[in-house]
């Protein structure tokens, strides 16, 4: 049994609903500005999330839906420059502070970092996307001594790369660490790491299988907002605190 040293979070979808209203339409805004007539729903984008990572997002809807652009000169140069038009829409919708953190994530994180334990993050999203959500809200960057994210390691999520990554800038055991994920390929990478892992569903991963996971609920929950168990046994509590966190340590 190790002692809990430290906390690692996702991004998109964890921290933040940030992919039904914020990427989706920021993807959606991109598209039109260069003049391509594609315009993704919330349901084909919730099948596009199966794939990690938004350039490998976008290759993937043109295999799948659009094929003739396979014939595109510099189609890998396309790719690129869509996904950055479609970062600097994201950035300005974070700007406008119109994603806000979902609840108990900032209550949770203050309350960790006031109990010296380690924080870190481990997301397939940009390093600048991550940075803006974290900016635009009440959560410093600085707080998170490690912040693993976008292409640092070549396999992203469904593998545990970046985990083994983080866990090698940390210099921690598995055993030592809590993962809070939102979709059954992230628990899939904290699961191949061998991370203990609490998730917090959101619209589009309600119905994924995390068995083996910690904890599921539908947030982490506020002392006014309870949350839901929707697997997993805990006391009697309405949200998730360090308390409760260490419980799966001791």
């Amino acid at each position: 049994m190790g002692k809990l040293k430290s906390l690692i979070f996702d991004v998109d979808g964890t921290l933040a609903d940030t992919e039904r209203d914020g990427h989706r339409i920021a993807f959606n805004q991109a598209f039109s500005q260069v003049g391509l007539s594609w315009n993704w729903s919330i349901d084909l984008y919730g099948k596009l999330l199966a794939i990690g990572g938004g350039k490998e997002r976008i290759r993937y809807y043109i295999e799948q839906y659009e094929p003739d652009f396979l014939l595109t000169d510099n189609l890998n140069d396309l790719i690129t420059s869509l996904h950055q038009l479609k970062n600097e829409y994201y950035r300005k919708l974070l700007d406008q502070g119109s994603i806000p953190l979902r609840p108990g994530v900032q209550r949770l994180i203050q309350e960790v970092k006031e109990a010296e334990i380690r924080l870190a993050i481990a997301t397939t999203s940009a390093l600048p996307n991550v940075l803006a959500l974290l900016e635009n809200t009440a959560i410093d960057p600085n707080w998170f001594e490690i912040i693993a994210a976008g292409d640092i390691v070549p396999a992203k999520k469904p593998a545990p790369d970046i985990y083994f990554y983080v866990l090698e800038k940390l210099g921690l055991n598995p055993e030592d660490c809590l993962v809070f994920e939102d979709s059954y390929h992230g628990f899939s990478a904290s699961k191949q790491a061998r991370l203990k892992t609490i998730i917090t569903v959101n619209d589009y991963t309600k119905n994924q299988n995390f068995t083996d996971a910690l904890l599921v609920v539908n947030h982490l929950g506020e002392p006014d907002q309870p949350f839901t168990v929707l697997a997993g046994k805990i006391p009697q509590k309405c949200y998730l605190d360090l308390a409760l966190i260490s419980s799966y340590f001791s």
